[in-house]
């Protein structure tokens, strides 16, 4: 077999069609957009959520909360998945990227205190929980905010 041998598939090629080229054509003279009307015009038809003149769904639904600019949001990492660590290993954002356990920083890492740690770690991230730096603390390691 030669490229110019191939041919599609029986079905799947189906012509354009081209609408406003004469009576010839199929879809002649008003082109399969009726008689007259706003949708049979050139650049005709209404803008979108238009419901012809009855208040649009959009603005008879209420406003719901608002937006706060000025948002910070962390990555955060639980307690217990920094038991993959090692004894006495210094912990930072970059060390945390490394390990997959963070994938974006976006403002910094926080670290909450959802499980357990038996390690003592020195753990340097942005913000800290209450109890996951009691449980840092308790295991022997140390917390830095930087």
């Amino acid at each position: 077999m030669k490229l110019h041998e191939l041919k599609p598939a029986e079905g799947t090629n189906k012509k354009q069609k081209r609408i406003g080229r004469g009576t010839a054509s199929g879809q002649g003279k008003s082109a399969g957009k009726g008689q007259k009307g706003q949708n049979s015009r050139s650049g005709g038809g209404v803008r979108l959520g238009f419901e012809g003149g009855q208040m649009p769904l959009y603005r008879r639904l209420p406003k719901v909360g608002f937006t706060n600019i000025f948002r910070k949001e962390f990555a955060v990492v639980n307690v217990s998945d920094l038991e993959r660590f090692e004894n006495g290993a210094l912990v930072t954002i970059d060390t945390l990227k490394e390990t997959g356990l963070v994938k974006d920083a976006k403002n910094g890492v926080k670290i909450l205190g959802t499980g357990d740690l038996t390690k003592s770690l020195t753990v340097q991230v942005n913000k800290f929980s209450k109890s996951a730096a009691e449980k840092i603390a308790a295991a022997g390691g140390k917390v830095e905010v930087i």
